[in-house]
């Protein structure tokens, strides 16, 4: 079994190429879904649940906190 698996120490000595760089690149900007999840929930929450007429203007300090937050990773909203 062996031979499908590999053993580690070969895996170990060969060099690192694209995959492994292409995960570096992610770490550095994580995706959009991920990140600002609490500040994305209340801005949720408050435009679902709003009770005015024009939940936007409501619930407009939440939204600036997400698109703050958001920024913050160099993503542009």
């Amino acid at each position: 079994m062996s031979w499908l698996f590999g053993s580690s120490s070969n895996a170990a000595q060969e060099p690192t190429t694209g995959p492994v760089q292409t995960s570096q690149t992610q770490t550095e900007k994580p995706k959009p879904c991920c990140v600002c999840k609490p500040e994305k929930a209340a801005r949720d929450d408050c435009m679902l649940f709003s009770k005015g007429e024009d939940p936007a203007q409501e619930c407009k300090s939440t939204i600036d906190q997400y698109k703050t937050c958001m920024a913050g990773f160099g993503f542009k909203i």
